[in-house]
């Protein structure tokens, strides 16, 4: 019972980004959160979306983490977002 390849198409790319937003705040990475906040927006997801999951994971992962989570986030959406073209959310 190996990982094929096609289980990667059950989730599709911004359900994923949702995940990884979670489980690294979960782990307490903000830098890998900065990084895939840009990946979650560049995949569809929203703003709102992302407050949402970041929270969703604070309230199982604690507010040290999800501090850490929302600060990392804020500072890339920050930057990201005065950007012309870019999608607000």
């Amino acid at each position: 019972m190996g990982l094929g390849l096609g289980r990667w198409n059950t989730l599709d790319r911004k359900t994923r980004s949702l995940i990884n937003l979670a489980m690294l705040t979960a782990l307490n990475r903000a830098p890998e959160i900065k990084l895939h906040v840009k990946g979650a927006l560049n995949n569809g997801v929203t703003v709102e979306e992302i407050k949402a999951a970041l929270l969703h994971a604070t309230a199982y992962c604690g507010i040290p983490a999800g501090l850490d989570a929302f600060r990392a986030a804020h500072e890339v959406l920050v930057s990201v977002l005065r950007k012309p073209g870019t999608p607000a959310g």
